[in-house]
């Protein structure tokens, strides 16, 4: 599987799209429709309306790459929460390994000045 550096975002397209879309197609959505910066570091995650295939879409300083799983018996838990727009490194494993991520509840972070 494809591992992902922790330094890149990774944006999950909430709605499903045509997979006959290639890579220009792919990149025009994301700056047309998404209104997101193509040319970032940026992992783009599409699902199809079945919901067994995934596609990745990010540009490597030297091209685009074009990414695809497909699953043979089951569906992607494909998440639709505003939420989760953007993803963690560990998220989209989840994703990939069939962990529906909407369900997932960690602990709040919490955020303190001083122990006294």
């Amino acid at each position: 599987m494809m591992v992902p550096v922790e330094s890149v975002s990774i944006y999950c397209c909430p709605k499903p799209v045509d997979f006959r879309k290639g890579i220009y197609a792919l990149a025009t959505f994301v700056e047309g429709e998404l209104g997101e910066a193509l040319f970032s570091q940026t992992l783009f995650l599409f699902t199809n309306r079945q919901y067994n295939r995934v596609r990745i879409l990010y540009w490597d300083q030297t091209g685009f790459c074009l990414w695809t799983k497909v699953l043979e018996q089951s569906r992607f838990h494909w998440p639709h929460r505003e939420s989760l727009r953007y993803l963690t490194t560990e998220q989209l494993r989840w994703l990939l390994s069939g962990v529906d991520i909407e369900q997932i509840n960690p602990h709040p972070a919490l955020s303190y000045q001083s122990v006294l």
